[in-house]
């Protein structure tokens, strides 16, 4: 039997986006600029590898608690996390 890989994420802020990894691997990540107190977030991606598994929400979760924790707010292009946050209404004070 295989131990599933561990999950972890991170502000990739080189690459302007958070990132969630499964093991070493990038599986998904969430763009972003920040500007003026705002990161915009135009777009987010799970590699089909990984379809199926909840990383986008996970991601999600990670991105907008990031984004809480810098004091931001968010603005919401991508129709993934717009659509993540109006299921989620403790992050709808977050959006511009």
């Amino acid at each position: 039997m295989t131990t599933p890989a561990e999950i972890s994420f991170r502000d990739n802020a080189d690459a302007g986006r958070f990132e969630i990894l499964v093991g070493d691997e990038v599986a998904g990540f969430a763009e972003r600029t920040i500007a003026d107190g705002v990161a915009t977030m135009p777009h987010t991606v799970v590699e089909k590898t990984y379809d199926g598994q909840g990383l986008g929400s996970k991601l999600a979760v990670f991105a907008l608690d990031s984004v809480r924790e810098q004091g931001l707010k968010v603005r919401p292009l991508c129709p993934f996390i717009k659509g993540y946050i109006e299921r989620h209404e403790q992050y709808a004070d977050l959006v511009v």
